[in-house]
Formats: structure tokens, sequence, C-alpha cells
């Protein structure tokens, strides 16, 4: 495009004459070099209007034979006003270091920005601070899944019982009606809210138990049970609140979490296939009370949540908003840093101060919501670190990327793993990633097949678990909904095959495959899990009591293959 300066004190361009409100030059000024660029829509008049210097002096300082000049042309801008100030040389004039000076159009991700000689104009400061929330927010939302994990999980609690008293028991293990964050049906669940508002609760656990106490920014605090001061002979835990100075009474294991509000998730086991030892021994042993009443405890209420269709997710839409809001309202700031708290109260969540954003907010938070679930699928569905698989060559993911407290190095957050964990799954402790041989349990999973591809429900796939299976207890396989990322709800109890299972066929050479798809193979029923035509599904590999084979590698699990 050409425009020009024609006859008189008549404009035009190549396009059309200049009618009604004169065009501004818009195009971008290095103020270092002293160069403007011009833009769509440009004539001599304008820009030397911009700039404070006449049409002849633009003319003479870059040799313009007429009037006429390109878009995309740069023009020597030496002498002027506001626009070109770097060009005139005052006494105190020096050179400006490259990539100081912004100039005033910028081509970004967000559109086109436009400054005047480094500020923002109207419309672009309108752009930026959007852009600048919904960045906050979708960091905020990364950030808050923790907590707001938490929060749900407090909430489900408490429709089964009040805290400091309930134990929330799957006593015929955890089947598929229970909606909860990627939970077994191999051991028997407890979950237990603690909340210490109104000063210290004890905790007495029952022998030969394994747990652990996540604090309400889910941050692990302490184990209970095996791995936990009492080695698995039970014990008495005192919960005390953040800041507490009173006296602590001889006889239990102290616990000092930064925030009231405490999850205690364990574990009993099953002996000889069967629950109920393990049930029978919470039920005897089992006692929640506040200090204050430990001469004479109120009994445990046990709710039994087996078969009870229940939700232990946390939402993902605008209500994530508002579970947050709640966390920060009831914690004290401390038990959290200031680089977090600073960016939830940039979005409107801020102790102590009412939580109402107004329309513009509401839609950049409920944006904000649907991109960040989407961020912590891509994390969880394909994760890009190469440090997130066990094995280079493999589609095996570790469970803990970053370990347990979620670092790419000693003091700095890996927010891929932390993000990714906490919209996975529920309950840190170090025991799920240390390397304790015959002890605890190892969780490698995977949501692709052998190809890289995500598993279709409508498809039959083979797991091979080659020979000598290296565990001391039990092994077992089972497999979850992407979208609830709980059990997968089909016409079976529970989606899992296990070593534990009856019927279970085993290989001439000790190796089990285990098949997932719509049907199950001709005589293979017992190693099979059904999944649902048009429905995608991940698995979950657990090694409970592993072996050196699986530490050192040397033994492996096969690639999940596509049947043909």
């Amino acid at each position: 495009m050409v425009v020009a300066l024609a006859g008189g004190l008549v404009l035009v361009s190549a396009m059309a004459a200049d009618q009604g409100p004169r065009h501004h030059a818009n195009g971008q000024y290095d103020v270092a070099a002293a160069l403007y660029v011009v833009a769509t829509g440009d004539d001599l008049v304008a820009i030397a209007e911009r700039f404070g210097v006449s049409v002849a002096e633009l003319k003479a300082g870059n040799k313009l034979a007429s009037n006429e000049i390109e878009v995309g042309q740069k023009l020597v801008v030496t002498a002027g006003t506001p626009g070109s100030t770097a060009a005139i040389q005052y006494k105190m004039t020096t050179p400006i270091a490259p990539g100081i000076a912004t100039p005033d159009t910028l081509e970004t991700s967000i559109g086109t920005l436009h400054l005047r000689d480094g500020v923002p104009k109207p419309d672009t400061i309108e752009k930026i601070y959007d852009n600048l929330d919904r960045s906050r927010a979708l960091q905020a939302y990364l950030l808050a899944i923790p907590m707001v994990n938490q929060a749900s999980m407090r909430d489900s609690l408490r429709q089964f019982g009040p805290d400091n008293q309930t134990d929330v028991i799957w006593e015929q293990l955890v089947d598929s009606k229970t909606v909860e964050l990627t939970a077994n049906d191999n051991t028997i669940y407890n979950f237990i809210w603690i909340d210490t508002h109104k000063g210290p609760v004890a905790l007495e656990i029952p022998p030969m138990s394994l747990g652990a106490v996540d604090d309400f920014w889910y941050r692990w605090v302490t184990d209970v049970g095996i791995t936990g001061p009492d080695k698995g002979k039970g014990g008495k835990y005192l919960i005390l609140p953040p800041g507490y100075k009173g006296e602590v009474p001889q006889g239990y294991f102290v616990v000092r979490p930064s925030t009231y509000g405490n999850w205690v998730p364990f574990r009993t086991f099953l002996v000889d296939g069967s629950p109920k030892p393990g049930v029978e021994s919470v039920k005897k042993t089992l006692k929640i009370y506040p200090l204050a009443d430990a001469a004479n405890p109120a009994p445990v209420k046990l709710a039994n949540a087996s078969g009870i269709p229940s939700n232990f997710v946390f939402p993902g839409d605008y209500s994530f908003w508002e579970l947050l809001n709640q966390v920060i309202q009831e914690e004290p700031s401390e038990g959290s840093d200031p680089t977090t708290l600073g960016l939830f109260a940039s979005i409107g969540i801020e102790k102590g101060k009412p939580f109402k954003p107004d329309e513009r907010m509401k839609k950049i938070l409920t944006d904000a919501a649907n991109v960040g679930a989407a961020t912590a699928r891509a994390l969880a569905f394909k994760m890009r670190e190469k440090d997130a698989f066990f094995y280079p060559d493999s589609q095996w993911r570790l469970p803990f990327f970053g370990g347990y407290k979620f670092e790419v190095s000693p003091g700095v957050a890996n927010l891929d793993g932390a993000a990714f964990f906490y919209f996975f799954a529920t309950g840190v402790t170090p025991a799920m990633e240390e390397k304790m041989v015959g002890k605890g349990s190892q969780y490698p999973w995977t949501a692709l097949d052998a190809n890289g591809n995500p598993f279709d429900g409508a498809k039959t796939y083979k797991l091979h678990l080659p020979p000598n299976i290296p565990v001391k207890d039990f092994w077992s396989v089972i497999v979850y909904d992407t979208q609830t990322r709980s059990m997968l709800q089909t016409d079976q109890q529970a989606p899992s095959v296990s070593s534990q299972n009856k019927g279970v066929k085993v290989n001439a050479d000790g190796s089990v495959d285990v098949f997932f798809g719509p049907k199950a193979p001709a005589g293979m029923e017992n190693n099979w899990v059904q999944t649902i035509p048009g429905k995608g599904w991940f698995m979950i590999l657990r090694l409970y009591g592993p072996l050196e084979p699986w530490f050192d590698k040397t033994w492996r699990p096969g690639e999940i293959e596509l049947q043909p």
C-alpha cells in the first residue's frame, strides 16, 4: 500500500480520501534508533503532527522526492517534541541501551498493543489487565487444587458425621459406587477429619494400620501406623492447633500441623482375603476425642460407606473458588507463603475480606476454572516431562513427580508435579515414594497404550506381568474413569484384578496376563476388567511389599498392548 499527500490541503491514500476526524500516526517508533515504521493509514502530515516536525523536514531528512510513503517503510525522525524526545539532542542526552524502550506498537499473543512514548493507551490498558487477571487466575487455580481437594474431602466426610468424632470406614472395601480419587479395593479405608479450632484433639490408631496426617494445604505432617512413630503397634497421637503453647501431656506422639483442619486417612488390611479382622481392630481400638475429654471420651461414630453412592471428588467449575475462599478464611496465613496468598488475593480471595467478584471477574474466574481443569488433565494424561516416567522407553508413569514435596530440586517447587498429583489422587506421605523393600507400596500407572495412544473403552488390551512379580504381599490392577479419576463404573463391583482374588489364572512360567475390554476373552473372565465403549480409562498397578527387583528395575511390567 502507498499513501501520499496530494495537492493542497486534500489528503489521499491508495484507498480513499481522508474524510472526517484526522488519522493519528500509530506506527511503531524505535526510540533508540529514532526510526518510525509507517503503519496502515499513515501519511506525512499525520506523522509530522505526531512528532512536531514539518513535512518538509521529514522529506529532507529521509530524502523523499515526493509525499508518497509505504506501509513498513522506516523514516528517520531527527527533531520534534513529545513523540520523538529521544531523537532531540539536549545537553544531557545519552544513547539509550537496547531493550529498555518499548515500541509504540507491539504485536503480541493477546493482540496488538498500542503505547505512546512508553505509556499504554486506554484500549491497551484494558487488554493488559484482562490478560493479567486471566493469567493470575489460571495459576491460582493450579496452586489451589490441593486446598480445594481437601475442602471437598472435608465437606464429604461431614455428610457422614461431625469432625473429631467420625470415622468413615469402608467395611466391605471400596467399590465403584464411591467416587473417590484413585481409591483401591484391596485394603480397608478409614477417613477422619480433625479440627483443632477448639483445642488439641487426640487420636488412638489401631495396630497394623498404615496412614498419615495431611494438613489443610495438603502437606504431609506425619505418618501413623506401620511407617509412623508407633511402628505398627498402634499409638496415641495428639494433634495440636497452630501456635499451641498450652501444656502437652505425656504418652502421646505429638503432631504440630500449621493448619487447624487436618485429614487423617489410614488403612487396615485383609487377613486371608477377609476385611473382617481389620474392621474389628478398628472398632476395638480407634478413639477420637478432644484432649479436654480424655478422661471420658465419647464413642467414635463409625460410618460404613461401602456400597453407598457418595462423592469425594472436588468440583472443577466456579464453585472451586468458593471452596478455596472457605479455606483461606478459616486457616492462618502463616501456614502458606506470601506469594501464593498474594496470588489468591489478586483475584479477590483474601483472608478477612468478602469474596465478591464483579461480573467481569466472575467471567474471568469461570474461564480460568475451565482452562485450569483442562490443564490439570493435560498434565495428568499427557505429561511432557521425561522425568515423570519410570523408564525412558515406556508409558509407565510415576505417581510422585518431584517427590512427596513436589520439588525439582531442594526448595524449588515442581509446579506440574503438584498440580497433576492433587488433581489425580489423595493422601501424601514419603512412604509412597521411599524405597522400603518388602514394606509399603508402589504405584506405577499409565493412561496410554504401548503406542502412546489413550485407551479406548471399545477395544481390548492386554497387560503382561512377567514371572516372579516382585511383591512380598500382593499386587493389584485397578481401572479408573478418566473423567472422575475414580473407579470405572461397570457391571463389575470393582474394576480390578488382584493376586488376592481366587481364580486368577497364572501362566505356566509364573507370569500373569490381565485383559481390559468390553468383553472377557474366552476363559479369562477372572483376569479381565470390563471397560465401556466410548469411555476413556486409565489404570494403576499396585505392588504391596515391593521387592528389590522392582527397585533395581530388573523386573518391569509389560506395556499394555492393543489386541487384534
